[in-house]
């Protein structure tokens, strides 16, 4: 992971500081400035990210695309990250349980990350609505987790794919006049781990999808056609339907 220069943290990720004071942005512009670190695309070994000197409150991914995958045993399950994402990777997830996880990081698109050190810290103390943001931006990754697994219960693939990608597009979506785009080149591979599928099923059911006019693997990415509200209607009847019964 190469080092790269200093960063502007209001001007990288402007919603850092959409609650500071009117009389005191200008001066959280030019006090909250991070080092940042650069990472290709591929395989990332995250434990390499500390250096000697103590551990960093955090990083703030500011470009690219990465995901983390936690391995148990021949089971996996993949989290998308992007930009405005906090990310610890030196807290590893076997340390307080007896059960073998493993996490591995894989970049999509290279990285930029804002390293949120001891000096950082120092500086945003006088300013707490950034802390909040910061915060804030915790709770909306757990949220995003909790939505996953909402989604992972759902018996239709077909609806997993569906809603899972719909709600990759609620944060990095882009409107098109053919649908909406999800500029994210997940493999099939990956679309199977975040849904909690094979690989063979997904592609049977993207299949489906595509022949359905529902969504296209576009050189771009993954574009999706409809109305997302219009899907959980069907879906709660799926899954009513066997109550009623």
């Amino acid at each position: 992971m190469a080092a790269h220069d200093l960063v502007r943290l209001l001007d990288a990720d402007p919603e850092l500081g959409e609650r500071v004071a009117p009389d005191d942005v200008e001066r959280a512009r030019h006090q909250l400035v991070a080092e940042t670190r650069r990472v290709p695309t591929g395989r990332w070994d995250a434990a390499g990210v500390l250096e000697p000197g103590g551990t960093p409150l955090g990083l703030l991914l500011l470009d690219g695309l990465l995901l983390r995958d936690l391995d148990l045993g021949r089971r996996a399950s993949t989290e998308v990250l992007g930009f405005g994402d906090i990310l610890r990777p030196w807290d590893t997830d076997s340390a307080n349980s007896d059960l073998p996880f493993v996490a591995r990081w894989t970049v999509l698109e290279p990285l930029r990350l804002a390293v949120l050190d001891e000096r950082f810290l120092y500086s945003a103390v006088h300013y707490p609505a950034v802390i909040d943001a910061l915060f804030a931006r915790a709770s909306r990754r757990q949220r995003g987790l909790s939505v996953r697994l909402v989604v992972n219960q759902l018996v239709r693939l077909e609806d997993r794919l569906t809603l899972a990608l719909w709600t990759l597009a609620e944060r990095w979506g882009r409107v098109t006049p053919d649908g909406v785009l999800v500029p994210m080149g997940l493999t099939h591979s990956a679309l199977a781990r975040l849904v909690g599928a094979r690989r063979p099923s997904v592609t049977s059911a993207l299949g489906e999808l595509a022949r359905d006019h529902l969504l296209e693997r576009t050189e771009e990415g993954w574009l999706l056609r409809g109305d997302p509200a219009h899907l959980v209607d069907p879906v709660t009847e799926r899954l009513l339907a066997p109550a009623q019964a």
